[in-house]
Parts: structure tokens; sequence; C-alpha cells
């Protein structure tokens, strides 16, 4: 039996960076993941300066290996079919990064101890702790393992109402070729939203890589949309994600979310805990910081009882309230709030204020957020 402090399971930017922050700590800490790293990850890919700093990342010895880091100054804006407006902000406000790499870095970074290719089959309660797969016991277990965590399952068991965002993509990595004949600019994402804004669209260029995909709240809706968004590619850009191979992953937004995230022992993080940005859909910094919250829960309880733990689940609520988001105002009749919110993609103003700083930077690039959020 491998015995440890804390077992997290999942090594996504959540699972390592708890893992991280607990062996900094001194924690004795084992990180177990169905895959093996360097692993595929389905996501557009790119991390705001807030994560860079949460994280204490030097984008410089970062990039120095040879790891994709692609500075993003800008934003096209529009609908699906219709106008779309140029947000530019002369500097870097976000990076594009391939998860790949980063979550492997994020992984060996961690010094903990790591299982690969490994799922989690059993999950047991055995005298006061928890003993995984018949093989490790740990005292805490950090279910990291996104939004199909099996610790999830074990916490709350299968919660078939949840209502999910539902994502499909394709990441091809770029032959000289393809690179030339690629009209998308590396420091300008494109960002497309569908006629009812409860999807978009996105084209995002990190050098030599190339990521399209699009994702939408009603899941039923979710290929027909898909379809109409690759309609209107550009021919080469069509083309070179025609070559690649198209993935799906879902997963919560935080004021949907009615999972619970703390038990005897237990704490969720990340995409298992549901804790995406509700008009973006990111995941990548609420998966840090809830990481990081988790780490220091569990760094200062002096038993792991779900009481003590519950300290976890206040700071969640503190910092991502579940507040309904609304596109516009809700006393608009609907075709009135669809047209309302249409006027974001024609004028450059409200898509840098509303869209990018206030949807998608959070604020994070010196812009206010405003009442659309």
């Amino acid at each position: 039996m491998t015995r440890c402090d804390v077992l997290v399971v999942g090594g996504g930017p959540a699972g390592s960076t708890c893992a991280w922050k607990l062996q900094l700590a001194g924690a004795d800490v084992l990180v177990v993941d169905r895959a093996t790293f360097p692993r595929d990850k389905p996501c557009a890919g790119w991390i705001t300066p807030a994560v860079v700093d949460t994280l204490e990342l030097s984008i410089g010895d970062y990039a120095a290996t040879g790891r994709t880091v692609q500075p993003i100054s800008g934003f096209r804006v529009g609908r699906m079919q219709g106008p779309a407006v140029n947000v530019a902000f002369g500097r870097p406000v976000s990076y594009g990064i391939c998860r790949s790499e980063f979550d492997e870095y994020l992984l060996r970074r961690s010094r903990a101890r790591v299982v690969e290719g490994t799922p989690v089959a059993r999950i047991d309660r055995r005298n006061g702790r928890w003993v995984v797969n018949d093989a490790i016991e740990a005292g805490v277990v950090v279910g990291a393992g996104g939004h199909f965590c099996p610790v999830a399952r074990e916490l709350a068991g299968v919660l078939a109402h949840e209502r999910v965002v539902a994502a499909r993509e394709v990441e091809v990595r770029m032959n000289a070729a393809d690179a030339a004949a690629c009209g998308v600019v590396g420091n300008t994402p494109e960002l497309r939203f569908c006629h009812d804004l409860r999807g978009y669209g996105w084209i995002v260029r990190k050098g030599d890589v190339l990521n399209v995909g699009l994702g939408r709240e009603d899941v039923r809706q979710l290929a027909r949309h898909v379809d109409a968004f690759v309609a209107t590619l550009e021919p080469s850009v069509a083309a070179i994600a025609s070559r690649g191979r198209w993935r799906g992953h879902a997963y919560l937004l935080r004021h949907a979310s009615a999972r619970v995230v703390v038990g005897e022992g237990i704490l969720l993080v990340g995409d298992a805990a549901g804790l995406a940005h509700a008009r973006s859909g990111e995941g990548i910094g609420p998966a840090v910081e809830s990481g990081l919250l988790a780490a220091d829960t569990i760094i200062g309880a002096a038993d792991c009882s779900r009481e003590t733990l519950c300290r976890y689940e206040d700071m969640l609520d503190a910092r991502f309230p579940r507040v309904p988001h609304q596109a516009t105002p809700n006393w608009l009749p609907e075709r009135a709030l669809i047209a309302a919110a249409h006027s974001l993609f024609t004028s450059a103003w409200l898509a840098r204020r509303v869209v990018i700083e206030g949807w998608f930077l959070r604020g994070a690039c010196g812009g206010k957020q405003m009442a659309w959020t």
C-alpha cells in the first residue's frame, strides 16, 4: 500500500497547483492521473496575466525551452454571421499556450510524486482514511479530475440534471505552407458569438499552432452551431482545421453548478467543482485559484473532517459567488435583449469594455467590469 498525506486525483492546472502549494508547505503529496503526460487537452488555450502572477511564472523562462507562448494584444469580436470589430490594447493582455506543454510543466514543477496512466476505479473510506484502487492510502483526497472526476462522483453521485456547457475544438500544428496561408493573426484571436449569445466560436493562432472551436450552453444544438461556425471560416483556416481531429469536452459554469465541493477528507477543485466563469467559460484561472485555496485549507486544518474543511467552501463562495449572468437588463423582451446585446459587436468601445475586459479578462487589464457581466 502506497501512503501519502494528500492524494490529488487529476494532474491538470487545478491539481498540480494544489500539489505545488502543499509540497512547498512540506506535505507528502501524490498525484494520480489516468493520462500519461504530456497529453492532449481540448482547450482554446490562453492564460491571463493574473494567472501568470498567481502561478509565479516567468514567461521568459517558460518559453526559453521551446514551449509555445503567444502574446495576445487584441481581439476581433463579432457575431457568427455579421459585423466584427477590432479591440486593440497595444500591449499583451493574455498569452496563448498549448495545454499539452503547459499542464506538463505545472505537474513536473509541483515536485509531487506522480502516478500516470492510472484511472481511479474505486474509492473507499477505511478507518478514517481514504483508500483508492486498493493501492493508495491518504488522509485527504483532492478531486481535480475535471468535469467527470471520479472523486466528484464519490462525493455527490451522478448529477443527471446538471446544465453543462459542451464544446468541440480542433488543434492543428501547421507546416510552413499552412502558416503562410493562414489569415489569422497570432496576437489577435477571433471570437464569434452565436445569435442568441448562448455560446461562441473561437479562432486562436499560437505560433505555428491553430485552434478552432465552439462552446454552447445548449448541448442539443451544439453540432448544428459547430457546422454553422465552420461554414463561416476563411477557406485557408477551414482547410487547416479539416486536417485535425475534432474533440469534445464539457464543463459547468459556477452560477449553474450545484456540486458539493467538500466532504469528509475530500475537496473538489477546478472543473470538478464546477467553477468556470459565466460568460467566457474560462476554467484555467478558477482552477489555479481553487487549487491554492484548497491547499491553504488543508495546510491550516487541525483535522480533515468535513466541518473543518468547510472553510474552503466559504472561500470559494467569496471568491466565485454564484451570481446569475444576464446579457442585458432583465426587463426587456427576449428579442430586444438579443438586439441590445448585438450592439456589443458594432461598437469597438462596448466590445472592449463589456466583452473583453468584463467577460474575458474580468477587469485584469485596468478596465472596470460593467453591468453586463
